[in-house]
């Protein structure tokens, strides 16, 4: 359940452009807009919950997304964390799904919340040793009788017992999402359990789940060198926005985060007004209107909280961080810069593609192969969408070389995109394969789901699938130049160094 993927429209090689010509053709979409438009049905409860579905015919199944918006974003100070630790609670059933005998399991959750609430209290107060090992010992036991009457993984058997793959979720920066593929009979089923999870999830085992999310923030940040430098990276490049704090959170928040906390979170944000949920595949729109209004429109909307935060101030000099540690030095050089719908956002996907594009990028015929000062250097937009956000350069020097000739052989070719437009052969060749890359990505039911819900949500319109080319195409040498000129500049860079620990 990690951050998923950024959805960027770019890296593909250049053989796919004849298969996107063919799917073009297999699927009558016109390559200027892939006729979404007419394709995509729309509609909207009167809660507020939105649905996108695309039909297609073949195989008997369909992929569908839940994507709520909101993220680490939206997490209060001091609960850092809250957005992915809700998403683990949400897997852990309902009153009915994931019990044994809801009635006789209640008094148990209950008595064991208090226990942990006051263990919590007491460890929080610097209580007397004795009474916490007491506390302790008191938990574990309540915990063991309460395991008896759960049923573990619940959503997950019910799923699987029925044909569905895939079944996961992922919290981002900007929204979380839920995720699963089924056979095109099973509609009805997934209406039921996405609409109850929605409307009456119990937060199981949350303080055992606490500890699993502490363990695994130890293995994928603290022990792993690049988690740990991208860390240091967005919290020396942001210092207001909260784009600067990790979506799994800070190690001292998630060990207190209070369970009201969680409740508080559900409430407030995992409402029907803030849901955008999307289907591919072998849908009927009319049956999926009518399991809609049977399950999801009874739920209640509610008034979303003003989503006012801080902004980021203009960086006004260059930042710098190193991290000491067992590991081979990396460096990561990030730049800050405007997200959709703004023009250059889309000069950015570009240089993003010129610079890093597989074997032809020029990070890769100059630094790793005619250079050999890297053995990798790629490119990727951090941490978010939603708001303003940093183009990143990540690479790896080759040994004699050192992170400072790396970060050096960056800038000549930054400087480069600057003083020399580039020749209209090599942009035509990386829009190509960025329209490749795209309608290779269409094709896949599971993709296309998640776009359009990450586009309805981010963008504010999934719409903006069918302008995305046309903006691309539209790029200039000159458009390019004007970018690189006002965003890579020293007092707009963030550098992050992963400096090797000394035997």
């Amino acid at each position: 359940m990690q951050e998923p993927p950024s959805p960027g429209l770019r890296r593909a090689p250049r053989a796919l452009i004849v298969l996107a010509l063919l799917l073009s053709i297999c699927f009558a979409i016109p390559t200027n807009a892939f006729d979404l438009n007419s394709r995509v049905q729309e509609f909207t409860l009167k809660n507020g919950m939105k649905f996108l579905i695309l039909p297609r015919e073949g195989s008997p199944t369909f992929a569908a997304h839940i994507s709520f918006k909101v993220g680490s974003v939206e997490e209060n100070k001091g609960y850092t964390g809250a957005a992915h630790m809700l998403e683990h609670m949400l897997f852990k059933g309902t009153t009915t799904i994931g019990t044994l005998d809801w009635e006789k399991e209640k008094p148990l959750l209950e008595k064991m919340n208090r226990l942990a609430a006051e263990l919590d209290k007491a460890k929080a107060e610097g209580a007397d040793e004795t009474k916490i090992v007491e506390l302790r010992g008191a938990l574990k036991t309540i915990q063991e009788e309460h395991k008896k009457w759960i049923v573990s993984e619940g959503y997950s058997k019910l799923y699987q017992n029925q044909g569905g793959v895939g079944f996961n979720a992922g919290t981002s920066k900007d929204d979380t999402n839920y995720i699963i593929r089924l056979p095109s009979n099973k509609l009805e089923l997934w209406a039921f359990i996405e609409s109850e999870r929605m409307r009456d999830s119990v937060f199981r085992e949350f303080y055992s789940e606490r500890d699993v999310v502490a363990e695994e923030r130890r293995r994928s940040y603290e022990n792993q060198p690049t988690g740990k430098l991208y860390e240091r990276f967005l919290a020396t490049a942001f210092i207001a926005h909260p784009y600067g704090q990790p979506i799994i959170g800070w190690a001292s928040d998630i060990e207190r985060l209070p369970l009201s906390e969680m409740e508080n979170f559900y409430n407030t944000w995992y409402v029907p007004n803030n849901a955008v949920a999307s289907l591919v595949g072998n849908v009927d729109m009319d049956e999926l209107k009518a399991l809609a209004e049977k399950y999801f429109a009874g739920l209640p909307s509610k008034p979303l909280p003003p989503r006012v935060m801080s902004h980021e101030p203009d960086q006004g000099g260059e930042r710098r961080v190193s991290l000491t540690f067992d590991a081979n030095p990396m460096v990561l050089i990030g730049f800050h810069k405007p997200t959709m719908p703004d023009n250059d956002d889309y000069v950015f996907d570009v240089i993003s593609q010129l610079l890093a594009g597989g074997r032809t990028g020029r990070f890769n015929k100059e630094l790793v192969i005619n250079k050999k000062v890297a053995v990798s250097a790629d490119t990727f937009t951090a941490p978010g969408s939603r708001y303003p956000n940093v183009f990143t350069i990540g690479g790896t020097p080759r040994p004699p070389h050192s992170t400072q000739d790396l970060e050096k052989a960056v800038w000549v070719e930054l400087e480069r995109l600057k003083t020399e437009p580039v020749e209209e052969k090599e942009l035509h060749k990386v829009v190509n394969n960025m329209e490749a890359d795209m309608i290779r990505d269409l094709v896949s039911d599971y993709s296309m789901a998640r776009r359009l819900t990450y586009y309805q949500q981010i963008a504010g319109d999934w719409r903006y699938l069918t302008q995305y080319l046309d903006k691309i195409r539209a790029i200039t040498p000159k458009d390019i130049q004007k970018a690189a000129e006002k965003y890579f500049t020293r007092d707009n860079m963030t550098v992050a160094t992963l400096v090797q620990k000394k035997k």
